[in-house]
This record gives C-alpha cells, structure tokens and sequence, in this order.
C-alpha cells in the first residue's frame, strides 16, 4: 500500500501492474479497438496524455473522481491515469439522467465530473458549492453502482485489496496471461469489467474492446468473434441472444476455451446455441453481484450446458462462505432461503448514509468476524446439496392468493425455442386483486402466437402464475444499466388496454 496525493492509503498496484507491461513487453497489443492494435506502449502513453489533460493536482483532493464515459481506449487510459495517482475512481452509467447523475455524484462526495470529448481535450464539470462528505473508505479503488431497478442506484465502494484479490483468482481461474484474447462486451461501469478488463490488462492479456455504439448489432459481434478470435467470453444472456440472431445457422468459433455465463439465467434453448458454436469450450455458470462480485460457480461441458434445463449454482469460489436464510434463521437442509455470502473480494457498506440500506450487510456472530451480504436471491437446495437459484426476494408476488415468483414464470417463457427475450410484472386489478402480464419478444423469422405460447406456459406452470402475453419482435425497454425496466413495462400494461 502506497500513499496517493490525497493524503489517503490507496493501491496503486492494479494501475501499476498495467503500466509496467509497457516496459516489459511494450508491442504487445493491450487491446484490440475497431479494427486497431493498441499497443501496452500505447496504451502507457495514452495514460500520461490524459493525466496530462486531466489536471490531476489540480482537482480537489480527498474527493472522488467521476468519469462519465464510454468504454474505449481513451477512457480505459483515464481511469489508469487516477488510479495511477492514488485516487479513487467513480463511474457511474453513461446512460444516467442529468438528475439521478447529479444526486449520485453528491452522494459518492464527488465534485469534479469528467468526460471523454470528441477533441484533444475532456469535459470537465465542477458542481457548484462542496458535495456533501461521503465517508469513503480510504483504500477504495473504484466506485461502482447497482443497477437501480429498485429505485436510485446504491455506491458500492470497492477496496483496493479486494480488487487485487478478484483479478488475482480471475486471471488463474481462466488462464489469462500474456497474449490471452479477452472478449469485453459489457460496459466499463459494470462489475464484469473486472475480470474482462483489469485482470486480463492486469496479466499482459489483450482485451477485445465491443464498441458501445454497435454492442446490439448482432451482425457486427459475430464478425467481431470471428475475426478477433477471443480465447475467453463473458457476458450476460441478452449478447448470446443478439449472437443467435446473427444467421440462422452460426458459425462455430473454435478459439474460445472458456464461456462465462453471468447477470442472468440462460435458458436452455440459448445454451443449447451457443454450446453449439463454442464447441471447444469450457462453460462455467457464475453468480454473483455488484456488492460481492463473483461467489459461486459451476463449470461444465458444452455438452452439459446443452442439456440441463437448469444450470446449478455451483460451489463457493476460494475464500467465499454461504448460507441460506429462511425466517432469520440458518436453513440447514434442503429447501428455499435467501442466500447469504461473504466474499474476500466484496464491499463492506453502501456508500452515503441517506442511499444506503445497510439490512443487507450482516456482521457475522462471535468468534465469526466476517462481513456478510444478504444477496435478495431465493436459491433452492436440493437433497444433494446441489444450489439452484430460484428468483429474487422483490420478485415474489400473490395471484389468485397463491405465492408466484415472477422470474420463475419468466424462465418457462424463456424456455421457449421461439422466444429471445421476457419480463413478466404484476399489474393491479380491479376483480382478482394482482394479475400477471408478461411483454414477450419473439424471434423474428417465426410466427409464434399468443395461444401457442401460453399452451407452453400452462403446461409447466401452475394456473395462477399462467400470465397475460402481449407478443411483440422489437427489443425490451431497458433502465439505464440495460437491466429490464420493469416500472416502464408494467405501467405500460395499467395504463395502455391494448397490452393487457
């Protein structure tokens, strides 16, 4: 641990690893962006520019600093630039709206707000009056979101150690050293940039850059796989989904020897794809979330991952501890409870008092001293021992008096060969109280119908989790996180008569 010029213990280990590989094997390619090599020599250089534009000791010390951008080599280079001088980094979604971005930088106590421009130079914008004093741990390194599908976005410091501690296991976990191709689909606010950016940048690797404006092009990210060649993917169901789309029969990437499967459950239809396009690879299911990172996971075949209707969770990655909680009290056998965890790589609070729900994170009893996050997911342990996520605690609703999980009645849905994408909310009703409606994207060389569907859905559901459908082939609403927007969708239904 070394001391920035805040003032403040803070790792300057992650940026420094990075930048060290300019030295070392400074032609190496750090990353691959539309087409262009750029180079660990590069990519160092592109550091000092922007810590040269940026001003650093011209910002206000001990305060965060924001960085509203968009993945690219520039601002992969600024965020190495702050964590190079020792300071904490805050990136919120670029998506985010001028309020909630404002309420969020006041609450991480952020007052200089940073911006890639389309010139040499990056927008600054200073917030008038001092941000009020969040308490920031001092070995934060980066400042993350939650995804704000519940309401505003919660801060979620992420220490130093921590960090080091999760590319360290990332990088040994999936083979990732020098020259290892890593595909980088995900937002650089998002969680998973951890693993696809910073520990493979981290280890000498070469991350492939999605660009953010073609990121839902099905087209441009089979060309991209295909051209780049990336030995590890991770992403979440919704880019397999655009890659199906891509061709009616998608080629087979022989390259990839490891897909991970994360954010959301993958339906088996989807699995059985994209096994078929990755035949050479070793699939591994992982779960985990913004506050923990990852926790639990299970690695398996192509041909597993083809044909399990469900995928288990998995086992506790090293260091990582559970258990399932029903009724406050430790469920020790099989059944349903919400799953606890403690992770050597996990926030200990949310950050700013007044956005913090501190419920969540539980002090562990003596002589057990860990921290431990109530993770709001239902997992179902079967006799065996084996865990399978069931759905979210928020999720559970009442229809017709009998107990639904709406995710669950999502997966069946989803189960569907014909269907790409689904959210199933709860609508109030005059006559039975809460009824079910579910906005279904289809695929669109197919006529599925309404009736079909809901054939499928009685089939394997009980009578009152059995939704309304509403059918449609354009893409979903999504929040600014690209999570589901659950309040758009279900306030579309109360109020338009057409969908429901």
């Amino acid at each position: 641990m070394v001391t920035g010029d805040t003032g403040r213990e803070v790792s300057k280990s992650l940026a420094g690893d990075v930048l060290a590989h300019a030295g070392r094997t400074p032609e190496a390619s750090a990353l691959l962006w539309n087409g262009t090599a750029v180079t660990y020599a590069d990519l160092a250089e592109l550091s000092q520019q922007a810590a040269d534009r940026i001003g650093l000791s011209a910002l206000q010390r001990n305060a965060p600093i924001g960085l509203r951008v968009r993945k690219s080599p520039d601002s992969i280079a600024m965020i190495l630039a702050c964590l190079a001088a020792g300071r904490t980094v805050f990136l919120p979604s670029p998506e985010l709206g001028h309020d909630v971005l404002d309420r969020l930088s006041r609450r991480a106590g952020c007052p200089d707000l940073l911006t890639t421009g389309d010139g040499p130079t990056d927008l600054l914008t200073t917030r008038d009056g001092p941000p009020p004093a969040a308490a920031v741990p001092p070995d934060t390194s980066l400042l993350l979101s939650t995804s704000g599908s519940t309401g505003l976005p919660k801060l979620v410091p992420l220490g130093a150690a921590a960090v080091d501690r999760f590319t360290a296991w990332a990088a040994e976990s999936f083979g990732i050293g020098p020259g290892t191709r890593v595909l980088s689909h995900a937002p650089l606010n998002f969680d998973l940039a951890l693993l696809d950016i910073w520990a493979t940048l981290r280890r000498g690797g070469c991350v492939i850059l999605v660009d953010p404006e073609r990121a839902a092009n099905p087209r441009y990210l089979a060309k991209l796989l295909h051209d780049t060649r990336p030995e590890v993917v991770q992403a979440v169901p919704m880019f397999f989904r655009l890659l199906t789309q891509a061709s009616k029969d998608p080629k087979r990437i022989a390259d990839v020897r490891h897909v991970l499967l994360t954010g959301d459950h993958a339906p088996r239809p989807l699995r059985g794809t994209i096994a078929r396009m990755f035949p050479n690879a070793l699939f591994h299911n992982v779960y985990g979330c913004t506050e923990t990172n990852d926790s639990l996971v299970h690695s398996c075949t192509a041909e597993e991952a083809a044909e399990r209707e469900v995928l288990p969770l998995g086992q506790p990655l090293p260091g990582v501890h559970m258990y399932l909680r029903e009724s406050d009290a430790v469920l020790a056998g099989p059944g349903i409870g919400e799953l606890v965890v403690s992770t050597p790589f996990q926030a200990h609070g949310y950050l700013g008092s007044e956005a913090a729900d501190e419920s969540f994170f539980l002090e562990g009893p003596e002589p057990d001293a860990r921290n431990w996050f109530r993770t709001g997911d239902l997992v179902r342990r079967t006799p065996d021992g084996e865990l399978a996520l069931v759905g979210r605690t928020d999720f559970q609703v009442k229809a017709a008096g009998v107990r639904v999980n709406v995710e669950e009645v999502e997966r069946v849905i989803l189960s569907h060969e014909q269907v790409l994408d689904a959210v199933v909310v709860a609508v109030p009703d005059t006559l039975a109280g809460t009824r079910l409606c579910a906005l279904v994207r289809t695929r669109p060389e197919v006529a599925l119908s309404g009736l079909k569907l809901l054939a499928h859905c009685s089939a394997r559901l009980a009578r009152p989790a059995v939704p309304t459908v509403r059918l449609t082939q354009d893409p979903l609403p999504v929040g600014p996180t690209g999570k589901p927007d659950r309040t758009r969708i279900r306030d579309a239904f109360r109020t338009d008569p057409a969908l429901a």
